[in-house]
């Protein structure tokens, strides 16, 4: 399987936002978007110059299959991003996509932005999301439970 990272549309914005509305994926996938024009509103916003956050669309063999982006980049004395991502076409999970997408797209956060950490909530009981992580060179720093869901927090140095 053929794994690549492609620029974000409102297009995907809005295919994305209507596939992770699946049940199965808002449990483990916190949004901030309660409306689609809301998540076009932070998409647009992420387009701007001073913008502190960066995504890609993931596509596995030419097929829009999710998304993977870093938010909260900061430039200061230690600079760093939080990372997040979604497959929600469930044919590519346990496939090794999401573990693909994230090598690709922190090279490309690396280059981009020069960071020098990146951290990364998973909750706790999201084996496949915290084994991507794993896989992707990052150890778990702390446990928070938040609304009485346990989470856990990941970091990798870069």
């Amino acid at each position: 399987m053929i794994i690549s990272l492609h620029e974000r549309t409102e297009a995907h914005v809005r295919t994305y936002f209507q596939r992770t509305q699946d049940v199965e994926i808002r449990a483990m996938l916190p949004s901030a978007a309660e409306t689609v024009e809301d998540a076009l509103a932070m998409f647009r916003r992420a387009q701007e110059p001073d913008a502190s956050s960066f995504g890609r669309t993931v596509y596995a063999d030419g097929v829009y299959v999710g998304d993977v982006w870093c938010y909260g980049i900061q430039h200061e004395e230690t600079p760093h991003a939080m990372l997040s991502y979604c497959i929600f076409d469930k044919t590519c999970w346990g496939r090794g996509v999401a573990t693909e997408a994230v090598r690709l797209f922190l090279a490309e956060v690396r280059a981009r932005y020069a960071v020098d950490s990146v951290g990364a909530f998973a909750y706790a009981d999201n084996a496949a999301s915290l084994r991507v992580l794993e896989k992707n060179g990052f150890g778990c720093v702390e446990k928070v439970e938040e609304d009485g869901r346990l989470s856990e927090y990941w970091e990798r140095g870069e």
